[in-house]
């Protein structure tokens, strides 16, 4: 990077400080929102969608919300041409929706756009032509006078035609490049144009300001959208639009600050698609007013069918860590944000919560039609307990101990880590019932039987080296006595047994599970789970479970001389 010499800062501060918009907290209602996905979005792409896509692509714009689309620059081409009179004669643009098309200043331009309007219920005609100081000077070559002169022209030109064309028309302008124009200028030529339409109440005109070519940080651009808004002829009658590309990487926050600053109208297209990097994201801008209480009043509730759509009539893909919409963007790997969500969401099970506040998600997912369920937690080798048992829990009932979590964990990141992938929820569990549950190797639980006097007394079938034994112990409840019985039988020692136990509902079979761990003498924890209908066997199972563990693990001999009959 040697060569920053050869760049400046091209655009223009206004002449006046405008800084009210930086007094406001966020955007306290929606803007009217225009789709340009059918024109700015589709000329963008590698392979143009055909009539029959833009067709079905006009309708989910419809199903999202949208109620001005702009569908074409009609003269361009026959396909747009077609297309504009597809909607038209086959009566497909509800009474509620306004379409909008583009046109540059030229007479046979203009003639062949209310040509394609011809009988339409209600349109926008964008008028438009570059006013920058780049454009005047390298392309035009063209002075401010005479840049102003198409404008004028071009806006005289949309009033003949639009009073002798069937339809009912609104006119939308913008000075093309408008970031690159000294402010007063670009003030000039609107104020021109808005002097030819004279705008009613009735009859508002739309001025629109886009940032063709992102130039500046975004309070700049906030700043040139707010003297503008505070100067324009008309202003009441004026509807302030936005159209903001991307080229800094700031398309949002440049429509966020902008509407902060006196905009009421944003043009943009679904998740952002457009030229070179593309038109500010209509979904990101949306959602982000949804996330501060605002109603954007469009409708992502089903996020995956309108990607799904978008996908494949575009062709182009949305990115896993796209706001809102990627694959990943709910989702966490981390051992710590996975604790924490985890917290966040039983902290809402446990009671009502008036606003959604979970750690590290900015939306309830559910909102956007995602689940929770192999959505917001996943795992990998960087996971953590808490996630690895939220996904238990979730997905198949089981509420671990804590202690228990923390050994499971390493069970599974070791996997992960070996094999180099995401591990799914059903090879997790596969991993749990492989490392913990009834595990009856090399000490066969068989069956046992107890009486209760002022202790409990057990006797206990295990199955050693494929041989059946019996053996009594006493304790002071039935798991006590069957441990006892196992330590004096078998020749270990541990301490510190604990116990959990749940119902468990697996389908339409209720069973219960038992969490059982021991402490060796070592100090080295030992776990173990049983399921079963009943809900001590589900105990004893669990503790046989945590016991083959720790011979296992710890490799220790068993005793292999019973002195009791063998059954």
């Amino acid at each position: 990077m040697k060569n920053v010499e050869k760049y400046s800062r091209g655009y223009f501060i206004p002449p006046v400080k405008s800084l009210k918009w930086t007094e406001k907290e966020y955007i306290t209602e929606a803007p009217t929102w225009c789709s340009v996905d059918l024109r700015d979005g589709n000329q963008a792409l590698v392979i143009p969608m055909g009539l029959e896509e833009k067709l079905e692509y006009f309708q989910l714009l419809l199903e999202v919300g949208f109620k001005e689309i702009e569908v074409g620059f009609p003269a361009a081409s026959e396909t747009e041409f077609a297309f504009l009179r597809t909607l038209i004669e086959q009566d497909l643009i509800p009474e509620d929706v306004t379409v909008q098309v583009l046109t540059q200043s030229r007479d046979h331009i203009i003639e062949k756009t209310f040509e394609a309007l011809r009988g339409v219920n209600k349109a926008v005609v964008h008028l438009y032509n570059s006013t920058s100081v780049a454009q005047r000077e390298q392309v035009f070559k063209k002075s401010e006078e005479e840049i102003v002169d198409i404008a004028v022209t071009g806006a005289k030109l949309l009033k003949q035609y639009a009073a002798k064309t069937e339809g009912n028309f609104q006119f939308q302008y913008s000075p093309e490049s408008f970031t690159g124009t000294e402010m007063e200028f670009a003030l000039d030529v609107c104020n021109r144009v808005l002097d030819i339409w004279q705008p009613t109440d009735e009859n508002k005109v739309i001025i629109n300001l886009p940032a063709t070519v992102s130039m500046s940080m975004p309070h700049v651009y906030a700043s040139q959208i707010e003297f503008m808004s505070d100067h324009l002829n008309y202003r009441d009658n004026v509807i302030l639009s936005l159209h903001p590309h991307n080229d800094r990487g700031t398309g949002v926050a440049d429509a966020e600050l902008g509407m902060l600053a006196g905009a009421q109208r944003v043009e943009g297209t679904l998740f952002g698609n457009g030229e070179r990097t593309g038109n500010v994201d209509i979904v990101t801008l949306a959602i982000n007013m949804y996330s501060h209480g605002v109603n954007p009043q469009l409708h992502f509730e089903h996020i995956r069918e309108i990607i799904s759509k978008y996908e494949k009539l575009t062709r182009m893909r949305v990115h896993e860590r796209h706001p809102y919409a990627g694959e990943l963007v709910f989702t966490a790997f981390s051992g710590s944000h996975q604790d924490a969500i985890a917290k966040g969401m039983k902290w809402r099970e446990e009671a009502e919560r008036q606003y959604w506040a979970v750690p590290y998600l900015l939306i309830d997912p559910k909102d956007i039609g995602r689940e929770y369920e192999g959505d917001i937690i996943r795992i990998n080798s960087q996971s953590g307990k808490g996630g690895i048992g939220y996904i238990l829990e979730q997905n198949y009932g089981l509420d671990l101990p804590a202690k228990m979590r923390e050994s499971f964990g390493y069970h599974v990141k070791n996997v992960s880590d070996r094999l180099h992938k995401e591990l799914m929820p059903n090879e997790i569990y596969d991993i749990f019932n492989r490392e913990y549950v009834n595990i009856n190797t090399p000490v066969g639980f068989t069956n046992y039987r107890y009486t209760q006097n002022d202790h409990y007394e057990t006797i206990v079938s295990i199955r050693i080296n494929n041989e059946i034994h019996e053996f009594t112990g006493v304790g002071n409840g039935r798991l006590d006595a069957i441990s006892n019985v196992l330590q004096t039988a078998l020749g270990i020692s541990y301490k510190d047994l604990v116990y959990k136990e749940h119902a468990l509902e697996i389908g339409s079979q209720s069973n219960a599970v038992s969490y059982v761990g021991i402490t060796a003498l070592d100090g080295t924890v030992y776990w173990g789970c049983g399921i079963d209908a009943d809900i001590m066997t589900s105990s004893v199972k669990g503790l046989f479970s945590a016991i083959n563990n720790m011979i296992t693990s710890a490799k220790l001999p068993i005793e292999t001389e019973f002195h009791l009959t063998k059954k």
